[in-house]
């Protein structure tokens, strides 16, 4: 198992700054990536590529690039200059986002994303093998049939034809898709003691791929990179460490989404949190966000997250490792820089310690 950094968005300041020390530190203890999201405010593929230019060794990801936000031949111009300038480091995660900001931001219908992602990485996969991109689907047609467009070919050349493809997936039958056409799975939320349930449907869409078959571990998923995102925080005291991370859970669970389409709050429900997923999102969606803070249970918090000391944690990469997760990707969550990067430190002990690092 490996280990990776989610770095999240810039927001301003020098934030940026915090960023790469973060990354660069990182790279000096031997993480595989380093993520950048985006939502709608700053964007991955510049953030990436200032990081790109700045480092060596450690990959970058768009964790991820938003579906309705680019054409997929945008996103393949994009994934190809940034693996040729990163001297192939790159890795596309893509995700449909939500309704609110695909409709309210992006201006683009959240209709039928399953088959609009499949789509758009089949475009996304043929631009990047240098083909001559013709394509008829549902939601994508090139070249138009009814204008003076013609069919074209990528003119910049990767370092790779394939650049690993990662998606987001929350749902069941979105996970099936991650497995069936993906490389990686991009996850949120992750209790080890529920990995498993998650990895049945992404196993069940490997089983689906004839275009790129992978032989069978015992969880049936081959090299299919499994990243968990993790928040960290170290500290003696369990509930004081976990409570940084409250208005995270808070968010995802009560207010990433609507009322009636919340993947997220969907997730916890099937996680065993009804009762209390329904109060986060009733006081979130109430404007009470400090009391939804508050109604997140502790367990929960500690079930998806990295607590406490370094043999606490490596109990929990162990945990990670055994539920079948190939990378774990933290999210430090504490005040400063400076403790941001201790975190680090002490979970990088902890692998070690562990035993389950690659």
């Amino acid at each position: 198992m490996r280990l990776g950094l989610n770095i999240g968005f810039v927001f301003g300041g020098d934030d940026h700054l915090d960023h790469l020390r973060l990354v660069k530190e990182a790279e000096r203890l031997g993480f595989s990536v380093t993520w950048a999201a985006e939502a709608y405010g700053s964007d991955a593929a510049t953030l990436l590529t200032w990081i790109a230019a700045q480092t060596s060794t450690i990959d970058v990801g768009a964790a991820v690039f938003q579906i309705p936000a680019r054409t997929p031949a945008m996103t393949a111009m994009t994934a190809a200059t940034l693996d040729r300038l990163s001297n192939g480091r790159f890795r596309l995660g893509l995700g449909v986002s939500g309704p609110q900001v695909s409709e309210g931001w992006h201006g683009v219908r959240f209709d039928k994303p399953l088959a609009r992602t499949r789509e758009y990485v089949a475009i996304v996969n043929a631009a990047m093998r240098r083909e001559t991109v013709v394509f008829e689907g549902e939601h994508f047609t090139l070249p138009l049939p009814d204008g003076p467009g013609k069919p074209l070919k990528l003119s910049i050349h990767p370092l790779r034809d394939h650049v690993p493809v990662y998606l987001a997936a929350v749902g069941p039958k979105n996970l099936e898709l991650a497995g069936e056409i993906a490389d990686g799975w991009l996850g949120i939320l992750n209790d080890p003691a529920y990995l498993g349930e998650q990895l049945k449907h992404i196993a069940t869409g490997l089983r689906r791929n004839s275009i790129q078959p992978r032989q069978s571990r015992q969880e049936g998923l081959g090299d299919f990179d499994v990243v968990a995102s993790v928040p960290v925080m170290t500290g003696d005291d369990l509930q004081a460490a976990a409570d940084p991370i409250r208005g995270y859970a808070a968010l995802y669970i009560g207010g990433m989404g609507s009322r009636e389409k919340n993947f997220y709050n969907a997730l916890a429900v099937r996680m065993g949190y009804a009762e209390e997923a329904k109060r986060i999102q009733d006081l979130y969606l109430g404007k009470q966000h400090r009391d939804a803070m508050a109604a997140v249970p502790h367990g929960f918090i500690d079930s998806i997250s990295l607590l406490g000391g370094k043999e606490r944690m490596a109990e929990k990469l162990t945990a990670y490792a055994e539920a079948g997760a190939t990378t774990v990707a933290l999210t430090p969550f504490a005040s400063t820089v400076e403790q941001r990067i201790s975190d680090l430190r002490t979970v990088a002990e902890a692998l070690e310690l562990a035993g389950v690092g690659d």
